[in-house]
């Protein structure tokens, strides 16, 4: 099994190429034995970036291997890997946006129950529990704000059962195998786009800026 080096926060690594099959479509499987690149998954796009000098585009697992699908072939052996670290640090910043939010809804009473953290469609989803507060879109905006300016830490909990959890400060966790910013002020600011509730449900549609200042 490939050793998830992306949970780590890694960005470049040396590492064994070990399988490189041609595919219908033109682009290469590749296998390897440890991979800084993050899968497609838990409403995290892939990472994209470079095995060897080979362009890797797309990233999955498959019948439980991580699959890099590249646009040529790689020899096998040692070689180097590397993440798109501007594409990287972007959906980092989306990930940990969606969670944000998720914690403030959530002190005002809602339960996030699905989310998906997509460039230009990164969005939360949340039911009302007992004691659920009315927000609107500015009011949910200057809350993530000011933890975003207290600039609290992230904490990644990685149990030995490989159960993952994160969470912001003195938030509670939430199990998250996705990649997160250091530090919530790291966001940047985030833009609350539409607040729609809707056959009982409340749906929230933000995003961030690709870059920082």
């Amino acid at each position: 099994m490939t050793q998830a080096l992306y949970l780590e926060g890694v960005l470049s690594a040396e590492i064994e190429i070990l399988a490189c099959n041609p595919c219908e479509d033109g682009r290469f499987a590749v296998r390897l034995s440890a991979t800084p690149f993050h899968p497609q998954g838990g409403g995290q796009p892939s990472d994209t970036g470079k095995i060897a000098e080979a362009d890797v585009v797309h990233v999955v697992i498959e019948q439980g291997e991580i699959i890099h699908y590249c646009t040529q072939p790689v020899e096998l052996g040692a070689a180097l890997a590397q993440v798109d670290e501007k594409k990287r640090n972007y959906h980092s910043r989306l990930h940990s946006a969606g969670h944000l939010i998720a914690h403030v809804m959530h002190l005002f009473g809602w339960q996030a129950t699905k989310a998906q953290h997509w460039p230009n469609d990164a969005r939360v989803q949340f039911i009302p529990l007992e004691a659920a507060e009315q927000l609107d879109a500015e009011m949910l905006q200057n809350q993530c704000l000011k933890y975003i300016q207290a600039n609290f830490p992230t904490n990644l909990h990685q149990h030995g059962d490989g159960f993952r959890e994160i969470n912001f400060g003195d938030f509670p966790a939430f199990p998250c195998g996705g990649t997160h910013v250091a530090a919530l002020g790291d966001i940047g600011s985030i833009d609350i786009q539409s607040y729609q509730f809707k056959k009982g449900k409340l749906s929230i549609s933000y995003g961030v800026a690709e870059e920082t200042e």
